[in-house]
């Protein structure tokens, strides 16, 4: 699965705008944009958080249409930035606190919500097991892919993980993810090398932008992770520089009070 340089992958599910994640003819991925529902204000219009501040009316409509998209019951966490790791089926209720779901079941799927932290889907080589990952700076520091890698019976091997496909979607770029210097210390001091990912405000001394994808893929090679694609570092994978398209916490919550959510997900058949 080769790495696209030319941006996310639009795509519709049933009258649903979304993007498409490849990942084989046994798994598929999916992640929603803004558009297609029916939230109005600065949910408009497809949030599917129902903890943003929205009408939970509105909410239930706009995830019965990503149902009606998908063909399958996504599942739900309840996301705390954690390293948190659980197993999903037919049977798992909405709201397990964890930030990483995996299944080998069909008919349900592997869901995160995101506004600017990474969406991050993985399939098997084969397509008979998946998993979701909400990986924000703090999960990503604090170790939730590796959390996975430890809780994921299906790429506990090497071998595994190296044939495993890896799909990152949409985030806040570079150029939009202005942090503190205990960001950037959090990272280097488990990998020097990723001082890469980091270069200073050109407005903010003392301050750095943070390259979220390329912090996420650095840490998916040393893991082992070696099919990795979408986002790029490019803006056009960046949620806070494509108001029309996606949600962006960052950028909503500062000039209108409040942001939606989208979802991506990853099943199989």
């Amino acid at each position: 699965m080769p790495s696209k340089a030319n941006g996310p992958q639009p795509a519709v599910r049933s009258g649903l705008p979304g993007i498409e994640a490849e990942f084989g003819p046994h798994a598929a991925g999916w992640m929603s944009t803004r558009g297609g529902g029916v939230s109005a204000g600065p949910w408009a219009s497809l949030n599917l958080g129902d903890h943003v501040g929205d009408d939970p009316a509105a909410v239930a409509c706009n995830r019965q249409r990503l149902v009606a998209a998908l063909g399958v019951r996504p599942v739900y966490l309840r996301q705390v930035h954690g390293i948190e790791v659980v197993a999903v089926g037919p049977d798992t209720p909405d709201g397990l606190t964890a930030d990483a779901c995996y299944t080998d079941t069909p008919g349900v799927a592997c869901t995160v919500l995101v506004a600017d932290c990474l969406p991050i889907l993985l399939a098997t080589a084969e397509g008979g097991s998946v998993a979701a990952v909400h990986a924000g700076w703090r999960g990503l520091s604090a170790g939730v892919l590796e959390a996975l890698v430890a809780t994921w019976p299906a790429v506990r091997q090497p071998a595994a993980r190296a044939a495993c496909h890896v799909w990152i979607g949409p985030a806040i770029g570079v150029q939009a993810f202005e942090v503190g210097p205990e960001v950037r210390q959090a990272f280097l001091a488990q990998a020097p090398e990723d001082a890469v990912a980091f270069e200073p405000s050109p407005d903010h001394p003392g301050r750095w932008r943070a390259d979220l994808a390329a912090l996420a893929r650095a840490r998916l090679r040393r893991l082992g992770f070696e099919r990795v694609c979408g986002h790029d570092g490019s803006a056009a994978w960046c949620t806070a520089s494509q108001p029309s398209t996606f949600f962006s916490h960052r950028r909503d919550a500062a000039a209108l009070g409040a942001s939606g959510r989208m979802a991506a997900c990853v099943w199989r058949f």
